[in-house]
């Protein structure tokens, strides 16, 4: 089954740096481009926009590398 977020969810992930936190922007469903980067969303593979806490920067996840915190 596929996870499932909200937008306003507090999420973590795994960066390079090590694990960051953040939250939902917005559930991406069609094509579009991040900072030069494409992020290959669509209705059966959706993504989520994330603004990370650390940094403010935003960034396209699949649902997968996103776990859901308190």
């Amino acid at each position: 089954m596929e996870k499932e977020f909200k937008v306003g969810d507090k999420v973590e992930w795994n960066t390079s740096q090590g694990k960051t936190t953040g939250k939902i922007k917005k559930k991406l469903i069609e094509p579009m481009d991040i900072k030069g980067h494409h992020v290959a969303a669509s209705e059966d593979e959706p993504q989520y926009l994330v603004e990370s806490d650390k940094s403010g920067e935003e960034a396209a996840h699949k649902p997968d590398a996103l776990k859901k915190i308190d």
